[in-house]
């Protein structure tokens, strides 16, 4: 029951995304405030992955089950007011505040069940996790769509509503853990150096390229705060007798190559799967909604290989090959994902994506696993927080970074097909819409359809160069026993604190 309301609350945090973007045209319509309209997104995201680190100490620090359902009521009241906003201003900030709940929905069920359930038993649920963001990516544009056809764009806030509320009481009945009540003091400015140098970092990742140049004052500005911010914090930390993040858990091997690991996921799962539709819709000729249902060879495999990895993880111990395994199928999905072109069949890009999704399947939770075995229990929050974090930093560079490559590849195929006119089109974005990319002139439509071809060309190879460091970091994990398992005479003392832990 309640590993039941721990999925509930996550497939909210995973589910709202996917289905406000199915949305945001009939938003806009309605609202107005086009030229505002990315910071609908860029308001929850930044809210989120501020936020992630500071819900993770929290929970350390006063007990997992308030914060949690803190997250939760916060998460509700956001989507309320975004279901009730007048104007896109609102809208935007309401969406900052679903944000800020959203933050701590993901890292208090990662926590949670990481508190729950041994390391070594965990395995077994990783399906259902795995399951949950299948469920979320497919089936989100599709609800997304219905609802805003049929109830109108404010139930894509509301429809949070009924669930959050069955999680909310799900949780407050059946879970039960210690309460905890620290002493210490919050490390507010450690805190506040920490979120201005992720907003830094997330804000270049959003604006470069699209809002304001790469080498504008205004992204420069921002890396050189990040950077100034990142490192008063790394001093700060030391210094604090409670650190929001305590940099001592980067000094465990293990954690720090599957934090690189995680990053690296990030980095090219979220610039793949960003493209993909993209490819399908401009080039394959698939509507928006069958888009999503042609991710399914990628979900699928992604959920079976996860469930199997995890059960076998949870019979042996084992888990390192896991790793190794899957960053070298992704490499190679990307690299088979790399020679699509304008003839690949939609069964083609199919078996290449499912390739793509055995190796996520074999890594999502695996490292997650493998960063809180890492940690001692008392730092399971921020150590969940740290990988949830950094994978999803990894995304927002991956976005901006392959979506950079991609619109250069597109503008250049442009104008070496059709020149200055291929120029123009392409110049806002180079994304069109597929109703008016039918309604082009033969020879255009074949000129863009090359183009984007190409452009998802260099994305997933890329995406594959860099996903080779990934597969290199994994051969330098070592296989230390999960908690959980089986005690060897050596690891007695230690299986008996750990013994005596769970039963209080």
């Amino acid at each position: 029951m309640v590993l039941f309301a721990l999925m509930i609350a996550m497939l909210l945090a995973m589910l709202d995304n996917m289905i406000v973007g199915t949305a945001m045209p009939t938003i806009v319509g309605e609202l107005g405030g086009l030229e505002h309209l990315s910071w609908v997104v860029t308001a929850y995201t930044l809210a989120t992955a501020a936020s992630t680190p500071i819900w993770g100490k929290l929970g350390d620090m006063y007990g997992r089950k308030g914060v949690f359902l803190t997250s939760i009521v916060i998460f509700l009241i956001g989507s309320a007011l975004s279901g009730m906003a007048q104007d896109m201003g609102q809208l935007i900030g309401f969406r900052a505040v679903q944000g800020l709940g959203a933050g701590g929905l993901m890292v208090g069920v990662m926590a949670i069940i990481g508190d729950l359930i041994p390391p070594r038993e965990r395995g077994k649920y990783q399906g259902m996790m795995a399951g949950v963001m299948a469920v979320a990516m497919i089936g989100g544009p599709l609800v997304g769509g219905t609802i805003t056809d049929h109830l109108g764009w404010r139930w894509s806030f509301y429809i949070n509503l009924p669930l959050g509320a069955i999680a909310l009481i799900m949780v407050t009945a059946v879970l039960h853990l210690p309460k905890k009540r620290s002493q210490t003091r919050i490390d507010y400015i450690g805190a506040t150096l920490l979120t201005v140098g992720i907003t830094a970092l997330v804000l270049i990742t959003t604006w470069g390229g699209t809002e304001y140049d790469w080498l504008s004052s205004q992204i420069i500005g921002l890396g050189v705060l990040g950077v100034v911010a990142l490192a008063l914090f790394v001093v700060v930390e030391r210094k604090v007798g409670e650190p929001v993040l305590p940099l001592h858990i980067f000094r465990n091997g293990n954690f720090s190559l599957v934090t690189v690991i995680g990053f690296l996921v990030g980095f090219v799962m979220f610039g793949s799967m960003t493209f993909l539709p993209l490819f399908q819709q401009t080039v394959q000729g698939a509507s928006a909604t069958n888009s999503g249902l042609l991710l399914l060879p990628m979900l699928l495999a992604m959920m079976v290989v996860s469930l199997f990895a995890g059960r076998v993880t949870t019979r042996t111990g084992k888990y390192k090959i896991f790793v190794v395994v899957g960053g070298g199928l992704i490499t190679l999905g990307l690299t088979l994902l790399s020679l699509m072109d304008t003839d690949t069949t939609r069964f083609t890009s199919g078996a290449y994506m499912a390739v793509l999704g055995a190796g996520m399947g074999f890594l999502m939770q695996t490292t997650m696993l493998i960063a809180q075995n890492s940690v001692e229990m008392k730092d399971m929050g921020v150590g969940s927080s740290s990988a949830t974090l950094f994978r999803t930093i990894g995304g927002s560079f991956g976005v901006a970074i392959l979506g950079a490559i991609f619109t250069h590849q597109v503008q250049a195929t442009m104008v070496e097909r059709i020149g200055k006119a291929g120029e123009k089109m392409t110049s806002g974005g180079a994304q069109m819409d597929p109703k008016g990319l039918a309604q082009l002139p033969p020879m255009i439509k074949d000129a863009y359809m090359h183009a984007v071809a190409t452009g998802t060309h260099h994305v997933f190879l890329w995406g594959a160069v860099i996903s080779i460091a990934g597969f290199a970091a994994a051969w330098f994990l070592k296989e230390v026993p999960l908690r959980g398992g089986p005690a060897t005479p050596a690891e007695t003392p230690q299986a008996d604190r750990i013994a005596v832990a769970e039963t209080v």
